[in-house]
């Protein structure tokens, strides 16, 4: 079994490129987002904590997404792997993610970067609150402080795959959404 991790800043794309690497490699694409999204629907135990905890304006703690990766590990069937987006953010979440795939006598098969300058992350943040309707994502402040969190807490996790080998990067800026795709897709072939 395959174990992607597609990394970068908010706004780098990974959600724009993922559909593509899933389905060129035949992987399942684990957004953690998603997960949540689903699993409050589903009305499962998992969602209805996670539901609570953001009603209340807290984040959903690492137990609970790493239950929801483990729980998507174990009961999606037909697929040659996993391509992680929003999963691990932070060294705590890569080292269970170890052990998760430890226990499943594997291990994470690599890390896609694509990478963006902080300005470009900003712009297209803002870009998409306005079209989307963002309210969470349209304040300058809220912005900037989403920048601040990445480079605090999910940054580290480039040297964490570093050391293991495991970290391989692209970059995301400049060019067009096809031109990332390709830069994206060719690194992939790599692997």
């Amino acid at each position: 079994m395959k174990y992607y991790i597609l990394f970068g800043p908010p706004g780098a794309g990974k959600g724009t490129h993922a559909g593509a690497i899933a389905q060129k490699y035949n992987l399942k694409h684990l957004s953690t987002g998603e997960l949540l999204r689903a699993e409050i629907a589903a009305g499962t135990e998992l969602g209805l904590k996670a539901r609570d905890l953001i009603a209340a304006g807290n984040l959903v703690p690492d137990e609970i997404v790493e239950g929801m990766i483990e729980n998507a590990f174990d009961t999606i069937k037909g697929v040659d792997g996993f391509l992680l987006d929003g999963f691990p953010r932070t060294i705590a979440q890569a080292e269970a993610l170890e052990q998760m795939t430890a226990a499943r006598n594997d291990e994470v098969t690599g890390v896609i970067s694509i990478m963006i300058p902080d300005a470009v992350v900003h712009e297209r943040i803002a870009h998409r609150a306005a079209i989307e309707g963002r309210a969470d994502d349209a304040s300058d402040a809220t912005i900037t402080h989403r920048i601040e969190t990445y480079h605090a807490q999910t940054e580290p996790l480039i040297d964490f795959y570093k050391a293991k080998g495991k970290y391989h990067e692209v970059c995301g800026y400049p060019g067009s959404i096809d031109d990332v795709r390709e830069r994206v897709l060719s690194l992939v072939e790599e692997f």
